[in-house]
């Protein structure tokens, strides 16, 4: 349990409560989880390096210090995790963005892969990895296996919302990436969804309910 943080700033929490409400409609649910996501990230950046420069202010000469990371690569699981990019970004402007599509059989819950698109130098690279859910971690594990494969060496999962099955598989099948999330639901129904949870994610972002 020791790569997992949860993140329990008031302000994501009360994001998280209004993206939970049924009422709250699609454009208002895609807005709330820009800014959750963007809250969140503070926490997945917290400990990139820094390097002191030598920069002209108005008034002297002086050191400041500035990002030594190569540019972050961030990796949304289609298609919910895109509603998490636009978040990331305004927080990582100059991030690179991958792509991941898995597609998960509704009987077995099992993930299969469809696309994938990302940078060539993952291995020198922070991988930050987007997916609003971690239920039974089966996208979530097979998304850090694929970009183990492609050579990514620093990866970083990140969800609102997992539960304890989801942590345990998650660790159990990756130990060396860290989770980070908004909150620990109770568990999963028997359509691996998370309760209380928001619903599905991709619906209401997209309003296809």
């Amino acid at each position: 349990m020791s790569t997992l943080t949860v993140v329990d700033h008031p302000l994501l929490q009360h994001k998280l409560s209004l993206m939970r409400c049924r009422e709250t409609d699609s454009p208002r649910f895609r807005q709330l989880m820009r800014e959750a996501s963007y809250l969140i990230g503070y926490e997945v950046t917290r400990d990139l390096t820094l390097e002191a420069r030598t920069v002209e202010t108005p008034l002297a000469t002086t050191k400041a210090n500035f990002l030594a990371d190569g540019k972050p690569v961030l990796i949304p699981i289609l298609r919910a995790g895109n509603g998490m990019l636009g978040g990331m970004l305004d927080l990582l402007p100059t991030a690179s963005v991958g792509h991941l599509g898995l597609r998960r059989d509704p009987d077995t819950l099992t993930p299969s892969e469809y696309y994938f698109n990302a940078p060539g130098d993952l291995h020198d690279r922070l991988v930050v990895v987007l997916d609003p859910t971690v239920g039974t971690a089966g996208s979530a594990n097979a998304a850090v296996s694929r970009l183990k494969t492609a050579g990514a060496l620093r990866i970083r999962m990140v969800s609102l919302l997992t539960c304890p099955e989801g942590i345990q598989a998650f660790h159990a099948a990756h130990p060396d990436v860290p989770l980070y999330t908004a909150a620990v639901e109770g568990g999963l129904d028997s359509h691996g969804y998370l309760v209380p949870g928001v619903g599905d994610v991709g619906d209401r972002l997209h309003g296809t309910t």
